[in-house]
């Protein structure tokens, strides 16, 4: 798939996800504390400042730097318009007025040069299909002494949550074995080459860290609702699964997941690469 083909693809991928996200927002956004508090901490928003959220979702962490900046403002964006409406509709909920919402591609940021203060980007840049366009982008937008909070998610070993679907869809040769340089969840979770990408798009001080996180689940059901939901590319394969199927799915990710079973529920790890940047 070349570049502009998989970029049509995830933009249909994640309008439609859209209405899940909205659905598992509250157990996403508990879930995600511990990244949102770290990249909040490391951004350290002033009062007054104008900061970016990219590939914002639901809008959780954003929404609460914005809570920090007093009269400043947050711009709210996501490159699917759908999103950007959920986005929307939680801010409202929250009573937010100092938020803009915008549809905005991380490859190509319509905003001036040196515009915002700070930038939020909570997994995303390792979905885009040229991610050192993406980062460049950010740098640009930057103002001299801006800060770049971002995650991006750690090793297929330590994130079950997302691995072991994904594996057995390969063994049932349903999907491809991910390619290590196509866009996708652990595409960025070498520390090294995340580093690299953001030493190229000019930033000159780089700092990482790898937090971890869990997402609990009242049961098998339950995970396997969130996975057709929420998870992208994943779940636009297993919706698309014959039932015959998508039972011989149920049986092996069953399997896999006894080591996680905990008190008549499951409690699956994770890990995200988080880093800031000047």
């Amino acid at each position: 798939m070349d570049a502009e083909q998989y970029r049509r693809t995830s933009h249909n991928v994640w309008e439609a996800m859209a209405p899940g996200w909205e659905r598992w927002r509250a157990q996403l956004a508990n879930a995600l504390t511990p990244v949102r508090e770290w990249l909040i901490q490391e951004l350290a928003p002033r009062s007054g400042a104008t900061l970016l959220e990219l590939g914002a979702g639901t809008g959780e962490t954003g929404f609460e730097a914005a809570a920090r900046v007093g009269d400043g403002r947050l711009i709210s964006t996501d490159f699917s318009r759908d999103m950007v409406g959920v986005a929307r509709r939680r801010g409202t909920e929250l009573g937010l007025t100092n938020v803009d919402y915008r549809v905005i591609d991380v490859e190509s940021i319509e905003l001036h040069t040196g515009s915002v203060d700070g930038v939020l980007c909570q997994s995303t840049y390792m979905l885009v299909a040229d991610p050192a366009a993406a980062l460049a982008e950010t740098r640009r937008v930057l103002r001299p002494g801006g800060r770049l909070a971002l995650s991006v998610w750690g090793s297929p070993e330590r994130n079950p949550w997302a691995s072991i679907g994904v594996r057995i869809l390969v063994e049932r040769g349903h999907i491809p074995p991910p390619e290590p340089e196509a866009p996708g969840v652990f595409r960025l979770a070498s520390e090294g080459r995340t580093e690299a990408l953001l030493d190229r798009a000019g930033f000159g001080s780089v700092r990482t860290e790898q937090v971890p996180l869990r997402f609990a689940f009242c049961d098998l059901a339950d995970y396997e609702r969130w996975l057709i939901d929420v998870t992208g590319p994943l779940a636009m394969v297993l919706r698309r699964l014959p039932e015959d199927e998508r039972e011989v799915f149920r049986a092996r990710l069953k399997e896999a997941l006894v080591p996680f079973s905990a008190d008549g529920g499951l409690d699956l790890p994770g890990v995200a690469l988080c880093a800031v940047a000047s």
